[in-house]
Protein backbone atom coordinates (compact mmCIF):
# COMPACT_ATOMS: atom_id res chain seq x y z
CA UNK A 1 0.00 0.00 0.00
CA UNK A 2 2.89 2.86 0.67
CA UNK A 3 3.94 2.19 -3.21
CA UNK A 4 0.45 2.90 -4.23
CA UNK A 5 0.11 5.90 -1.86
CA UNK A 6 3.43 7.15 -3.15
CA UNK A 7 2.27 6.79 -6.87
CA UNK A 8 -1.05 8.58 -5.83
CA UNK A 9 0.49 11.11 -4.27
CA UNK A 10 2.79 11.98 -7.42
CA UNK A 11 0.19 11.74 -9.92
CA UNK A 12 -1.99 14.18 -7.58
CA UNK A 13 0.92 16.81 -7.40
CA UNK A 14 1.37 16.63 -11.05
CA UNK A 15 -2.28 17.34 -11.54
CA UNK A 16 -1.70 20.15 -9.33
CA UNK A 17 1.18 21.62 -11.16
CA UNK A 18 -0.81 20.93 -14.49
CA UNK A 19 -3.41 23.27 -12.65
CA UNK A 20 -1.19 25.92 -11.85
CA UNK A 21 0.17 26.10 -15.76
CA UNK A 22 -3.36 26.28 -16.70
CA UNK A 23 -4.36 28.76 -14.38
CA UNK A 24 -0.95 31.26 -14.30
CA UNK A 25 -0.41 30.70 -18.40
CA UNK A 26 -2.97 29.07 -20.35
CA UNK A 27 -0.81 25.61 -20.78
CA UNK A 28 -2.33 22.46 -20.36
CA UNK A 29 0.32 19.60 -20.09
CA UNK A 30 -2.25 17.25 -22.09
CA UNK A 31 -1.48 19.02 -25.32
CA UNK A 32 1.90 17.62 -25.22
CA UNK A 33 0.01 14.13 -25.96
CA UNK A 34 -2.54 15.66 -28.45
CA UNK A 35 -4.65 17.23 -26.42
CA UNK A 36 -8.01 16.51 -24.31
CA UNK A 37 -9.20 13.97 -26.47
CA UNK A 38 -6.36 11.97 -27.47
CA UNK A 39 -6.32 8.89 -25.38
CA UNK A 40 -3.43 8.97 -23.65
CA UNK A 41 -3.81 12.28 -21.82
CA UNK A 42 -7.37 10.89 -21.05
CA UNK A 43 -5.64 8.24 -19.36
CA UNK A 44 -3.68 10.72 -17.77
CA UNK A 45 -6.42 12.82 -16.42
CA UNK A 46 -8.49 9.59 -15.20
CA UNK A 47 -5.34 8.17 -13.21
CA UNK A 48 -5.04 11.79 -11.80
CA UNK A 49 -8.44 11.74 -10.62
CA UNK A 50 -8.68 8.42 -9.26
CA UNK A 51 -5.46 8.90 -7.15
CA UNK A 52 -7.17 11.83 -5.73
CA UNK A 53 -10.24 9.93 -5.01
CA UNK A 54 -7.86 7.77 -3.19
CA UNK A 55 -5.83 9.67 -1.32
CA UNK A 56 -9.41 11.53 0.08
CA UNK A 57 -10.59 8.01 1.15
CA UNK A 58 -7.00 6.58 2.81
CA UNK A 59 -6.02 9.79 4.01
CA UNK A 60 -6.82 9.23 7.62
CA UNK A 61 -5.40 5.90 7.59
CA UNK A 62 -1.92 7.12 6.14
CA UNK A 63 -1.13 11.04 7.23
CA UNK A 64 1.48 10.46 9.68
CA UNK A 65 -0.22 14.19 10.97
CA UNK A 66 -3.60 12.80 11.77
CA UNK A 67 -1.89 9.91 13.52
CA UNK A 68 -0.51 12.75 15.87
CA UNK A 69 -3.16 13.55 18.58
CA UNK A 70 -2.99 16.74 19.68
CA UNK A 71 -2.92 16.87 23.62
CA UNK A 72 -6.46 17.69 25.39
CA UNK A 73 -6.41 21.04 26.72
CA UNK A 74 -6.84 20.61 30.75
CA UNK A 75 -9.67 22.76 32.40
CA UNK A 76 -7.87 25.54 33.90
CA UNK A 77 -8.19 25.19 38.38
CA UNK A 78 -7.54 29.23 38.61
CA UNK A 79 -10.96 30.86 38.17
Amino acid sequence: MKILHGVAFMLVIIGGLNWLLVGLAGWDVGSLFGGQGAALSRIIYILVGLSALYLVVSHKSDCKQCETSAPAATPSASM
